[in-house]
């Protein structure tokens, strides 16, 4: 796709590259090398203003705003709608491969305050300290489906459905009226909030929906990829 049609000057970060790949937790946050060499390649600046945008209506450009995020970068925007958005709006688009940039690594460091692990979700889920929210399909959070060992939801989660968030008919734009439709389902700034998916791409948009909304959120990067195929951790098919 990128190939095809981006916008003029557009990097491409493709999902392999915001994701470790290691099984079964495959979502979790790359080795700081090998987000080194990313950020070289893109050519990244501690002073740039960096706007994501994807083709699928937010989650890998949520996933790489959380990973901005991660680095320390906190001055970045989305493109409500991305490519979609962009090409019905009537924005200038080209063809070719992406640009090469700098072989030179970049010299990163790890921020842990956006990051979840099972500890703090687990604490999330005993105490109630932290909302705990699952945007996967209301069938696997009703352990119907699942992409792991076990199927279900972690006790005391919320869930919204990360299609939800989004408008097909509006060209992929983030749906109206957000802070009511999260707060319908216990989603609010009243704690701080926890996302997952699968393997935090989906939740990717709704971490960065948090964002937009300045929520104090997290994304469990592990995600039910790794909580699903735990033994020892609680699992719920409550409604």
């Amino acid at each position: 796709m990128f190939s095809t049609a981006h916008p003029n000057g557009a990097y491409l970060v493709t999902p392999r590259e915001l994701v470790a790949g290691i099984p079964p937790a495959v979502g979790r946050l790359p080795d700081l090398p090998s987000l080194n060499a990313l950020f070289g390649r893109l050519e990244y600046s501690p002073d740039d203003h960096i706007v994501v945008f994807d083709d699928e209506g937010g989650g890998w450009a949520g996933r790489l705003g959380w990973t901005l995020d991660v680095i320390g970068h906190r001055t970045w925007s989305y493109l409500n709608g991305g490519l979609q958005a962009w090409v019905a709006s009537g924005g200038a688009v080209q063809g070719g491969p992406p640009p090469q940039g700098s072989q030179r690594p970049a010299t990163l460091t790890i921020h842990q305050q956006p990051i979840a692990e099972i500890a703090d979700v687990l604490t999330a889920s005993e105490t109630g300290s932290e909302i705990i929210w699952d945007v996967r399909s209301a069938e696997e959070f009703a352990g119907l489906r699942s992409g792991s060992a076990r199927a279900g939801h972690i006790p005391g989660a919320v869930h919204l459905d990360w299609m939800d968030l989004k408008n097909p008919a509006n060209d992929m734009r983030l749906t109206g009226d957000l802070v009511n439709l999260l707060g319908s389902v216990g989603v609010d700034s009243s704690r701080p909030i926890i996302t997952h998916c699968q393997s935090h791409h989906r939740s990717g948009l709704s971490y960065m929906i948090g964002r937009i909304l300045n929520y104090q959120i997290r994304g469990y990067h592990g995600s039910w990829s790794e909580w699903g195929n735990r033994d020892d951790l609680p699992v719920s098919t409550d409604p």
